[in-house]
């Protein structure tokens, strides 16, 4: 019946605009049952139950065979790890398996058949279920004794589906790769010309004295790739051109050439190039997202103006306020933002509002999340006024730098004095006396300022939350220090009584009041705004923190399988029977290629700090030189392409917030907080109305009226 029909129509608006909130794609069924299915998938609880299974699925690394969760990572010195019994970790992997399997399963159904042989993701999606249960099982008949897992480097893909601004990213960066190819050839021709110039320059003579560059370096052609290879991350300088230069100094051009045209130049320009494209493909990245955000609210008003009671108009379709008053009663989305659109919609004198004014209405999801600080408190006597206002001007606040600034130097002196002293022979009467002083000073300061400006004002500002916070705490560490170890006197010295020693205690008061210095942040203009670029680079570009994650964790398990067994632990013999000592730091935590070609080996390379470590891996025979495959690989994947995408979102956010700090004057009493979205809204174009309208009608699972 009617009512049936309006209860539909008013569950299909209800979840359009969730869409649009969330710039989802609206291609899914839009019956009752759909419906609810739809909105329970993307419920809270289920999202959160998805993403604990992924991280469950994930950590799963850190404990299999071979485990490194041990409290020191020197193979010399830690205890044996912890291997887990055959048929636990599966255990676990199977239960996620189940979960990704239903995921896969609802997904796929609420597209319908049409749409999934489109989606390339879902059907990748299912492929991957397929190969990792096909391995859980074959790891099961071989009674978890096999060296080669697939599915362990299949893993991140349940991270890299699951967020649609991941694959949008991975999608701009794919888009990228061919420009950045054009670079990446250039670098691999200057890598080899140079190469062949160094086998001319450093041949083999007949004084076998002269040729140690030869003979380390630019022995042969792999060699010698090699070596200008690490020399390019500058890992090697200078002790590759060491030998030679004590020949000869005129060889020192050689090298000079080198680095300054592939480091200074061609690096260089990598990095504009990167810069230029991935902002061009992250743009229409963005442009797609605000489309499918139109899109959904123009559904959202199509369907509303199909309800019964919706005024009946050949030319133009209409909805009611009322109507959508029902709706917003059940959409989830910001408070802010439906409060704001609930007092538009109020103060709205008329009944029925057109397409135009449905779509101007819900323009409040692309502003910037503002938020005002509550006023202070309004203080009748005149002496409490003086107070308000010398406690709550910015003038009391620089005082409290100063004092903090002075907090620091007083430590750093005591720091110094005491730094060649034993534990034994320390005096900390001083250094206890004036971190009493300064804490106390620290206590009226913040209740100072909470009586000048109410406590709700004083906690809406984060500076205050994070001096208060620290000021507690100090208070804290200054009482437990008195009640353990008396007030400071003269021969005040560390005695270990309790869980700490004074020492400790003193020490970690100490790191707590440098951690607090960090309050004149805001003060100081241009340092905010570099701060807060990179806060909102952790808070905005988690998409891109999660495919490097990816690549981290899948580059590491397989590191794990090609170099397990590689090297292993002989003491303190740095090299017997072509074994490794495995102390380095390259080596360990998920962690050594002994147990894990891992994490902070691969971070380190990362880094590009330990590139050499390739070379003499390779000069003990330890890898095969088909190895190095997978080294370049990793150095192209994080150093060259990541490193440069990196800095280009770091130039594109912090010019961003440059233009609009020249344009706008900031204000006091209030905050604005930007989205990757919104840091694009100003050059983003409007899509037409007949582009909304013919996307609708190739809608494969709503049928529109007109």
């Amino acid at each position: 019946g009617a009512g049936a029909d309006n209860d539909l129509y008013i569950n299909q608006a209800i979840v359009f605009i969730e869409d649009a909130i969330q710039y989802r794609s609206i291609n899914h069924r839009v019956d009752s049952k759909s419906l609810w299915l739809y909105r329970w998938y993307y419920s809270r609880t289920c999202q959160w139950i998805l993403s604990l299974t992924i991280t469950i699925i994930l950590a799963l690394a850190f404990i299999e065979k071979p485990s490194s969760l041990t409290v020191t990572s020197d193979v010399r010195y830690r205890l044996p790890a912890w291997n887990p019994p055959c048929g636990l970790t599966e255990s676990i992997e199977l239960l996620c398996f189940l979960v990704f399997v239903v995921d896969v399963s609802v997904k796929s159904y609420l597209v319908g058949w049409e749409e999934f042989w489109k989606n390339k993701w879902l059907m990748a999606y299912i492929l991957t279920l397929i190969v990792s249960l096909t391995d859980w099982i074959v790891s099961l008949s071989f009674l978890c004794t096999e060296n080669v897992r697939i599915r362990r480097i299949l893993r991140p893909f349940f991270l890299l589906q699951n967020s649609s601004m991941m694959k949008k990213t991975l999608k701009s960066i794919n888009s990228t790769l061919p420009e950045m190819a054009s670079v990446v050839l250039l670098l691999a021709v200057h890598l080899s010309l140079f190469t062949m110039f160094a086998m001319l320059l450093f041949a083999r003579t007949k004084d076998g004295q002269q040729d140690k560059e030869w003979m380390v370096y630019f022995r042969n052609l792999p060699d010698s790739l090699t070596s200008l290879l690490v020399l390019l991350t500058t890992a090697n300088n200078p002790d590759v051109m060491i030998p030679a230069y004590s020949k000869n100094r005129a060889y020192s051009i050689f090298f000079i050439l080198f680095t300054v045209l592939g480091n200074l130049f061609l690096m260089n320009l990598l990095t504009a190039i990167i810069y230029n494209q991935f902002r061009g493909y992250l743009l229409k990245s963005v442009q797609s997202s605000l489309f499918r955000r139109r899109l959904g609210i123009r559904a959202a008003f199509e369907v509303l103006s199909s309800l019964k009671e919706a005024p009946a108009n050949a030319q133009q379709s209409y909805v009611n306020t009322g109507a959508l008053q029902q709706v917003l009663q059940k959409v989830e989305m910001d408070s802010r933002c439906k409060q704001a659109i609930m007092r538009s919609l109020k103060m709205c004198s008329c009944d029925q509002l057109s397409a135009a004014q449905f779509q101007k209405l819900f323009e409040e999801l692309d502003k910037d999340a503002i938020r005002q600080h509550p006023p202070s408190p309004d203080y009748q006597s005149r002496f409490m006024q003086k107070i308000q206002f010398a406690f709550g001007h910015p003038y009391f606040g620089y005082l409290g730098n100063v004092v903090a600034l002075a907090n620091i130097v007083s430590i750093c002196v005591v720091l110094v004095m005491d730094a060649d002293k034993q534990p034994s022979e320390r005096d900390d009467f001083f250094l206890g006396a004036i971190n009493c002083f300064f804490i106390l000073y620290y206590l009226l300061e913040m209740l100072l300022k909470i009586l000048a400006m109410g406590l709700k004002r004083y906690l809406s500002y984060p500076s205050n939350r994070f001096d208060g916070l620290l000021t507690v705490i100090l208070l804290v560490l200054e009482i437990a220090t008195f009640a353990v170890y008396g007030f400071p006197h003269p021969g005040w010295r560390p005695e270990f009584i309790g869980l700490l020693s004074l020492w400790d205690m003193v020490r970690l008061v100490n790191m707590l009041i440098v951690f607090r210095f960090l309050r004149i942040i805001p003060n100081m203009k241009f340092m905010a705004l570099v701060v807060t670029t990179l806060l909102d680079l952790v808070k905005n570009l988690r998409a891109f923190a999660g495919i490097l994650v990816v690549v981290f964790y899948a580059f590491a398990i397989t590191g794990i399988m090609l170099f397990k067994g590689a090297v292993v632990p002989m003491g303190n013999i740095r090299y017997i029977g072509n074994k490794l000592n495995t102390s380095w730091p390259f080596f360990n935590l998920f962690f050594s290629f002994k147990e894990k070609c891992g994490f902070m080996g691969l971070f380190g390379y990362f880094q590009a700090d330990v590139t050499y470590c390739l070379l003499y891996l390779l000069s003990l025979n330890l890898i095969c030189r088909w190895a190095k495959i997978y080294f370049v690989a990793w150095w192209l994947i994080s150093s060259v392409i990541w490193v440069n995408l990196f800095v280009a979102l770091l130039l594109e956010n912090f010019i961003h917030k440059w233009d609009r700090r020249c344009h706008r004057e900031p204000l006091s009493d209030i905050e604005y907080q930007r989205t990757v979205e919104l840091m694009f809204r100003d050059v983003l174009e409007e899509p037409t109305e007949e582009e909304l309208m013919e996307k609708l009608h190739q809608h494969p699972h709503l049928q529109l009226c007109r």
